[in-house]
């Protein structure tokens, strides 16, 4: 609704200080011209907001302006109260200072919306490690932490996927969790900023030096930004396969690095083609080998041959010599 729109223009105005349309219709999810029709609307109610024109212009509120806005909706609440990672918070030494902060906000609402705070916790619970909790060691997790808050460079040794290991001075702007993997969103020297699995990361030392940060960063943009070119850039190896009806649901609940494209309707001898898409050629060969009978390679024909030869040198490798 646009009363909750303007609402939201308000706080967020309120909390970064100077914002763009295009950054407030993109945080909104409406057009530009609705969010100059809103700041129109805000000016007519008497809230004190203005444009500054030009390269690094944008909306802002008159310097010294609060809203004494305190309210908060039962949706907001249950969003403000939806529980952290326990991992996580504990990579980050947070554990305890989470549960002190939740029970000060609990402490500060009405009495009506109290119990309601409370039992967000006890309906919702979020999980980021795996099943066979395969955590990931990090050598210098405190190191990064503090040069992020500190604006100290870093000296790190990295190694890369390859095995290769290089030698980086890094200015550190913030830690990222992909699932349960942290990766430290680092500038090299020359301005460039990269992402570096923080478990990769053999040894990192605290400079003397310091650094400004970008005021213009936000790691949440860059984040996305990044994501989407990485998975832009994976390969892709697609197979037309035929799959026995029993274990098509198995493909659901297949490895990650195999998608499911394309599902066509059972042909006459009762195969089901799937069109599966792989990274690579070796994922491809080692996912269909794994279904063994229940499953063939219509194609790429090459494909098809390569299963084949590796059939049977794994007949011949097993077979008894009389």
């Amino acid at each position: 609704m646009r009363g909750d729109r303007l609402i939201s223009i308000l706080l967020m105005l309120q909390s970064h200080g100077q914002m763009t349309a295009k950054e407030l219709a993109e945080k909104l999810e409406v057009s530009e011209r609705t969010i100059y029709r809103d700041m129109e609307a805000l000016s007519g109610a008497g809230i004190p907001v203005f444009a500054d024109r030009g390269k690094n212009g944008g909306w802002s509120l008159v310097e010294g302006y609060q809203t004494d806005l305190t309210g908060l909706k039962e949706a907001e609440i249950r969003a403000l109260f939806v529980p952290g990672s326990p991992q996580l918070l504990e990579d980050l030494g947070l554990t305890r200072t989470s549960e002190d902060a939740r029970n000060k906000l609990i402490a500060s609402l009405p009495a009506i919306f109290r119990e309601n705070a409370k039992d967000v916790w006890n309906r919702i619970h979020i999980d980021t490690s795996s099943w066979r909790d395969t955590k990931e060691k990090i050598a210098s997790f405190e190191v990064l932490k503090n040069a992020i808050w500190e604006n100290y460079k870093l000296d790190i040794v990295y190694q890369r996927a390859d095995g290769q290991t290089n030698n980086y001075i890094v200015q550190p702007l913030g830690l990222v969790a992909k699932g349960s993997s942290w990766y430290l969103i680092a500038a090299k020297e020359n301005g460039a900023i990269r992402n570096y699995r923080a478990s990769r990361i053999q040894s990192a030392a605290p400079m003397k030096e310091t650094f400004e940060r970008p005021e213009s960063f936000d790691i949440a943009q860059y984040w996305k930004t990044s994501k989407q070119a990485f998975i832009k850039a994976l390969p892709t190896y697609e197979v037309w396969v035929k799959v026995a009806q029993e274990v098509l649901p198995r493909l659901s609940f297949a490895n990650h690095f195999v998608r499911i494209i394309k599902s066509n309707p059972i042909d006459k001898e009762g195969w089901v083609p799937v069109k599966l898409a792989f990274d690579t050629q070796e994922e491809a060969k080692r996912y269909i080998l794994g279904f063994a009978n229940q499953m063939k390679v219509i194609e790429p024909e090459d494909l098809h041959f390569e299963i084949l030869r590796i059939a049977e040198v794994t007949v011949s490798h097993y077979r008894i010599k009389k």
